[in-house]
């Protein structure tokens, strides 16, 4: 039975971490909270907010410091079951592309911005893959997936074809457009989105098995239909 996963940071004195509103589980000793907008200064604040509202996500965005002499950990928890990737931006070269609603926390200092589509189709048509948020510093930064992750490094003009939905995270690197599926009998009867992200290496991909639109539409159809079948009778 899946379940909602978690991760526990550890903060040296001083050390800080940001996280997305209302993923917080628990602080220990020595943590201090504070909710803001991000960003530098009163104008920077309200651009960064304004930036991740249209990504779906929360205007504010929390920081958990740690005043105290020793170390203490706070814990953050997912919306939604399934497992929690952690990133290295340092490492993968001070950069990643994700989903929106994907961003659960990162290293104070980590910039949180919107990464629009290059090409104008997949604005349009790109569905859940039309805003992308892109993760810039040089710390630690974690994603929430739902289901199981499939991890894939495609090579130089490798091509992989990913339903929007299940596209969780990516390499700048990596090309990113969308493509119409095509086909009379697909369109009406595929049961598969219109749309699929076409996705060409080299770079890094990351994809899950139960996005949260496809949870919510597994949760909701059998109560419309039951709501839909009493309303036919009376």
């Amino acid at each position: 039975m899946a379940t909602s996963p978690s991760t526990l940071i550890e903060l040296d004195p001083r050390e800080g971490v940001q996280a997305e509103v209302g993923t917080m589980t628990y602080m220990e000793e020595g943590i201090e909270m504070q909710t803001g907008m991000g960003g530098g200064g009163i104008a920077g604040g309200l651009f960064a907010g304004f930036k991740r509202m249209l990504t779906g996500e929360s205007f504010f965005i929390t920081t958990f410091a740690n005043g105290g002499r020793g170390k203490a950990r706070v814990g953050f928890a997912a919306s939604v079951p399934g497992q929690i990737i952690p990133l290295d931006l340092g490492v993968l070269g001070g950069e990643f592309l994700c989903q929106k609603d994907a961003f659960l926390c990162a290293a104070s200092g980590t910039d949180i911005e919107v990464a629009f589509t290059k090409r104008l189709g997949a604005g349009f048509f790109g569905g859940e893959g039309f805003i992308l948020q892109r993760l810039r510093g040089d710390g630690m930064a974690f994603v929430q997936a739902g289901g199981a992750i499939v991890a894939k490094n495609l090579q130089r003009g490798e091509v992989l074809r990913v339903d929007t939905g299940c596209l969780v995270a990516f390499s700048p690197s990596v090309d990113y457009d969308i493509q119409f599926v095509g086909g009379f009998k697909n369109v009406l009867f595929g049961g598969e989105g219109l749309f699929l992200a076409k996705m060409t290496g080299p770079g890094q991909v990351y994809l899950q098995s139960l996005p949260f639109s496809r949870l919510v539409d597994r949760i909701t159809s059998p109560l419309q239909q039951k709501i839909n079948s009493l309303t036919s009778s009376e």
